[in-house]
């Protein structure tokens, strides 16, 4: 219930509705997830600098 409700985020009338091998499928497919990496500090400066939060800022910098 706590995988469902908590990890997944399936609404309650889902999780109910799901089968046990529905959610079995759900948790592997769940573990088989690539973990997440956060970009590189030279990805993310060149993120920062293309798509800054003020676009003003951005002729100044």
């Amino acid at each position: 219930m706590t995988f469902g409700l908590g990890r997944l985020r399936w609404p309650p009338d889902v999780f109910w509705a799901a089968s046990p091998r529905e959610i079995i499928a759900a948790s592997e497919a769940f573990r088989a997830a690539p973990a997440y990496e956060p970009p590189a500090r030279g990805t993310l400066k060149a993120l920062m600098r293309d798509h800054p939060d003020n676009p003003g800022e951005a002729a100044s910098a």
